[in-house]
Protein backbone atom coordinates (compact mmCIF):
# COMPACT_ATOMS: atom_id res chain seq x y z
CA UNK A 1 0.00 0.00 0.00
CA UNK A 2 1.01 3.15 -0.80
CA UNK A 3 0.64 5.98 2.21
CA UNK A 4 -0.19 9.57 2.15
CA UNK A 5 2.12 11.40 3.94
CA UNK A 6 -0.38 13.75 5.31
CA UNK A 7 -2.49 10.74 7.42
CA UNK A 8 -1.17 8.60 10.12
CA UNK A 9 -0.73 5.18 8.92
CA UNK A 10 -2.74 3.66 10.87
CA UNK A 11 -5.63 5.65 10.02
CA UNK A 12 -5.03 4.92 6.76
CA UNK A 13 -5.11 0.89 7.11
CA UNK A 14 -8.19 1.44 9.32
CA UNK A 15 -9.90 3.07 6.31
CA UNK A 16 -9.33 0.06 4.57
CA UNK A 17 -10.36 -2.17 7.10
CA UNK A 18 -13.84 -0.07 7.74
CA UNK A 19 -14.37 -0.10 3.97
CA UNK A 20 -14.22 -3.85 4.09
CA UNK A 21 -16.46 -4.31 7.03
CA UNK A 22 -19.08 -1.65 5.08
CA UNK A 23 -18.67 -3.51 1.97
CA UNK A 24 -19.62 -6.42 3.42
CA UNK A 25 -15.83 -8.54 2.59
CA UNK A 26 -15.91 -8.82 6.14
CA UNK A 27 -19.86 -9.78 7.09
CA UNK A 28 -21.24 -10.02 10.63
CA UNK A 29 -19.60 -12.39 13.04
CA UNK A 30 -16.51 -12.53 10.39
CA UNK A 31 -13.21 -12.39 12.41
CA UNK A 32 -11.36 -9.15 10.94
CA UNK A 33 -7.35 -9.78 10.63
CA UNK A 34 -5.37 -9.78 13.38
CA UNK A 35 -2.65 -7.23 14.68
CA UNK A 36 0.38 -9.65 12.74
CA UNK A 37 -1.91 -10.44 9.97
CA UNK A 38 -2.26 -6.84 9.56
CA UNK A 39 1.26 -6.01 9.92
CA UNK A 40 2.37 -8.58 7.40
CA UNK A 41 -0.24 -7.19 4.83
CA UNK A 42 0.60 -3.85 5.12
CA UNK A 43 3.71 -3.56 5.91
CA UNK A 44 3.40 -1.78 9.05
CA UNK A 45 4.72 -2.00 12.65
CA UNK A 46 3.00 -4.43 15.10
CA UNK A 47 2.52 -1.57 17.28
CA UNK A 48 0.25 0.70 14.31
CA UNK A 49 -1.35 -2.07 14.05
CA UNK A 50 -2.39 -2.36 17.61
CA UNK A 51 -3.61 1.69 17.15
CA UNK A 52 -5.67 0.32 13.91
CA UNK A 53 -7.33 -2.32 16.10
CA UNK A 54 -8.13 0.48 19.04
CA UNK A 55 -9.38 2.89 16.57
CA UNK A 56 -11.70 0.00 14.86
CA UNK A 57 -12.92 -0.75 18.27
CA UNK A 58 -13.50 2.68 19.44
CA UNK A 59 -15.96 3.44 16.71
CA UNK A 60 -17.99 -0.03 17.76
CA UNK A 61 -16.60 -1.23 14.18
CA UNK A 62 -15.18 -4.34 15.87
CA UNK A 63 -14.95 -6.78 19.37
CA UNK A 64 -12.17 -7.97 20.34
CA UNK A 65 -12.50 -11.62 22.38
CA UNK A 66 -9.16 -12.37 24.56
CA UNK A 67 -7.41 -15.39 23.30
CA UNK A 68 -10.02 -15.80 20.42
CA UNK A 69 -9.83 -12.77 17.97
CA UNK A 70 -11.66 -9.79 16.80
CA UNK A 71 -14.65 -9.87 14.57
CA UNK A 72 -17.41 -7.82 13.72
CA UNK A 73 -20.15 -7.22 15.74
CA UNK A 74 -23.62 -9.60 14.99
CA UNK A 75 -26.38 -7.28 14.12
CA UNK A 76 -29.15 -7.53 17.12
CA UNK A 77 -32.12 -9.70 16.02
Amino acid sequence: MDFALDRPRWRQVADVIRRRITDGTYAPGARVPSVLALSAEFGIATSTAQKVHRGLRAEGLIHTRHGTGSFVPQADA
